[in-house]
């Protein structure tokens, strides 16, 4: 079921309005219920594999509890990991290895006789998993005490705003709140419909117009040179933004109606002055959990320089192979590493070079370089996470400032992109309008902006907000791009 679906509007408010009106020891039932239905309406096969990922999870957390013996402890903590990795592996990157394995051994024209399974991905399968994961990590850490009740952990595992595409929520965050009382506040529950509109203005009005312009020039690039390049590769940075965090806001919106705080996902990561500060900006959940659950582990930064930038290069690596089943996604990774391992290695010469050119002197246009740097550095990277496929990323690099002369005919290029004139400048405004809006939330809250408003002003900013999404939506009902992570 998707946020941006007829079905979902008719199934979240009777949600709501069932779990308000039913005793508090009953509403994990039907927020299991919910949960389970929402995730069959992709397919109802799905509903196997999320409860055997629950079951192996749960049963780990109790047997890593109920013993004290330390390497009885490992053995369940690593049948826990190694069991949910290795259905995660199945359904989403046994495929992927076993073409590459027989690729390089056609290469050198040996045998390979390893079939290729018809499987489909199980959608939201890598955030459910490492939601898991890291349950049993803080069991076995001891920070985090195993959960007796089996229901109450299923809907840990299950909750249907973040289920799919997080956030990626934390055990000790998320269970505690199912035992909470969750009482009608009109305050929260209208701050989550308004967290919710913004997601759906970021979803339908911004990221599915691009996703117009930017598919039309990613899906056959070789047709294209230059102007069209460069704008599909922008427009794609804030197509890729506006639809994954338009799902967060959803999410976290959704669940605040209910009650529930849900972890922020972002926090305007193209205001950052550097790949280590976009890292702490976007997907925020994804992020610390790779920080907490892989790069600490393998020593973080508490090593020498060269184990320092290995552990770095490893984390983005996986991360990367985390986003999907292709080696676009593991460049993409591996080229975030590189940047903050080049950015440690150049700190001190950057910044001796500000300051003696007199950069430091004006903090503001300082700032504003350095955003735009790593705005173009972030967005280069991009190009390999759209891509179809290496070759296409090449290609897209290698032609990028190619027939950059015809300026005349900038606008018929444009205009043959997919969209038109009026889509391709309300697109372009209502990219503006969001940006401006996060310049007031670097300050405060928007919500807490709109709410300290007049009547009027909020009542007229309400009215424009939906009247946007309906007359400027584009309502396909296209797949959240992160879905098939």
């Amino acid at each position: 079921m998707l946020f941006n679906s007829f079905k979902f509007i008719i199934f979240f408010p009777i949600v709501v309005f069932i779990y308000f009106i039913i005793s508090h020891r009953y509403r994990w039932i039907l927020l299991l219920g919910a949960s389970y239905y929402f995730y069959m309406c992709w397919n109802p096969k799905y509903i196997v594999l999320i409860l055997t990922t629950t079951l192996i999870s749960y049963l780990s957390g109790i047997w890593i509890e109920g013993t004290q013996n330390t390497k009885k402890k490992k053995i369940y903590l690593n049948f826990s990991i190694l069991s949910n990795i290795a259905i995660l592996f199945l359904f989403k990157y046994f495929n992927f290895f076993n073409d590459s394995f027989r690729q390089v051994f056609t290469h050198f024209n040996l045998n390979y006789t390893v079939p290729s399974f018809k499987l489909l991905l199980p959608v939201g399968i890598s955030f459910y998993t490492f939601q898991s994961l890291s349950y049993s990590i803080d069991v076995y850490r001891g920070t985090k005490k195993a959960e007796k009740h089996f229901g109450i952990f299923a809907l840990y595992v299950s909750f249907f705003p973040q289920l799919v595409a997080g956030p990626i929520e934390r055990s000790d965050r998320l269970l505690p709140q199912f035992y909470e009382k969750h009482k009608f506040d009109y305050k929260r529950v209208t701050d989550g419909l308004k967290l919710m509109g913004m997601g759906y203005f970021k979803k339908v009005v911004i990221a599915d117009r691009l996703a117009i312009l930017v598919n039309t020039v990613y899906n056959n690039p070789s047709s294209y040179k230059g102007v069209p390049l460069i704008v599909a590769s922008i427009f794609f940075a804030f197509q890729i933004y506006c639809d994954f965090s338009g799902y967060s806001d959803i999410a976290v919106g959704s669940a605040k109606v209910i009650g529930f705080e849900l972890m922020e996902n972002f926090k305007r990561p193209y205001f950052s002055k550097s790949i280590s500060e976009f890292w702490r900006r976007w997907h925020i959940s994804l992020s610390t959990w790779f920080r907490d659950y892989l790069y600490i582990p393998l020593g973080g930064n508490r090593v020498s320089k060269g184990r320092y930038f290995l552990n770095n290069l490893i984390t983005f690596l996986v991360s990367g192979l985390w986003h999907g089943a292709s080696w676009t996604f593991v460049v993409w990774g591996g080229l975030h590493g590189v940047y903050l391992i080049i950015g440690s290695i150049t700190k001190s010469t950057r910044e001796k070079l500000a300051e003696g050119i007199g950069l430091e002197k004006i903090p503001k246009i300082y700032k504003l370089i350095k955003v735009l740097i790593t705005f173009i550095l972030v967005d280069f990277a991009w190009i390999f996470f759209r891509a179809n496929s290496i070759s296409d990323a090449l290609y897209i690099i290698k032609n990028l400032f190619n027939g950059l002369g015809d300026v005349q005919g900038l606008k018929n290029i444009l205009l043959n992109l997919g969209l038109d004139k009026v889509s391709f400048i309300v697109g372009v405004i209502a990219i503006v309008v969001m940006e401006i809006a996060h310049l007031i939330e670097e300050r405060q809250s928007l919500i807490k902006f709109i709410r300290e408003k007049p009547a009027l002003i909020r009542w007229t900013f309400y009215y424009a907000l939906i009247l946007t999404i309906m007359i400027f939506g584009v309502f396909e009902q296209s797949q959240f791009i992160y879905f098939q992570f």
